[in-house]
């Protein structure tokens, strides 16, 4: 049987922020899912994840057979739709002063075939809850996870670290657009994935982030959970939440 996914998506400007800078899409047809985090000061981190989401849907639609599994292909063409976002990004933050640095994370869940495609620039991530058990599919190009890779800090340190929001790697800057590295999931029935801005994570734990959706059936409830929780545990940030389950 083909695989069936249904999701649910939430976004919302928190209690700290006066702008939401997030933005998340789920393809109407659920082909693909996308949730940008941006930076910039005043109106530039809104412009950047505007742009990100927009650029890559339109580049996915051009690039991918969403009816088969393409492998290297799909992962090309993630990668050329990350490098066409990341040059958009950094011209304009060149020719305008409104939106000089600015720039956005990005993550993402490619469907193609019965396979999922998984990629992440900055600290926006992507999880899996399969089998009662939640793994983080995608890596932080954080500071302070260089420094956990690095063995110089310990986990309790990372959690608390002064540098702990600041990326070495996003969109707007020369390694953005240096591939986005995708990663093919083989889905099962039951597989029940999160995509989330650094707000939703913004005390909240993975065990957390797991008995939420553990505990939730239907993907839109699940979704609304995970952000009010965030809210609720004091995010400081945005609080952007993407839930899409396999059946």
């Amino acid at each position: 049987m083909a695989l069936a996914v249904r999701w649910g998506t939430v976004s919302i400007t928190g209690n700290y922020r006066e702008n939401n800078e997030d933005r998340c899409l789920a393809d109407s047809t659920g082909r693909y899912f996308l949730v940008a985090d941006g930076m910039g000061g005043q109106c530039a981190g809104e412009k950047a994840s505007e742009m990100a989401v927009e650029l890559i849907s339109k580049k996915l639609e051009q690039l991918v057979d969403f009816s088969v599994d393409g492998n290297q292909k799909v992962v090309s063409a993630i990668d050329q739709a990350v490098t066409h976002a990341n040059v958009e990004i950094m011209a304009l933050s060149e020719l305008d002063s409104n939106y000089h640095n600015m720039g956005t994370t990005i993550a993402m869940i490619v469907k193609a075939g019965e396979r999922f495609y998984i990629a992440g620039i900055g600290d926006s991530r992507v999880y899996l809850v399969r089998g009662g058990k939640i793994q983080r599919l995608t890596k932080d190009h954080s500071l302070t996870d260089a420094l956990l890779d690095a063995g110089t800090i310990t986990e309790e340190e990372a959690a608390r670290h002064r540098y702990k929001n600041v990326l070495y790697r996003y969109l707007g800057t020369k390694d953005g657009g240096t591939g986005a590295k995708a990663q093919p999931v083989d889905v099962q029935a039951g597989d029940r994935f999160m995509m989330c801005s650094d707000g939703a994570t913004d005390g909240l734990t993975d065990k957390d982030l797991e008995s939420i959706l553990m505990s939730n059936a239907d993907p839109q409830p699940a979704a609304e959970a995970i952000v009010a929780a965030a809210q609720a545990a004091g995010s400081r940030d945005n609080i952007t939440c993407v839930t899409v389950y396999a059946s």
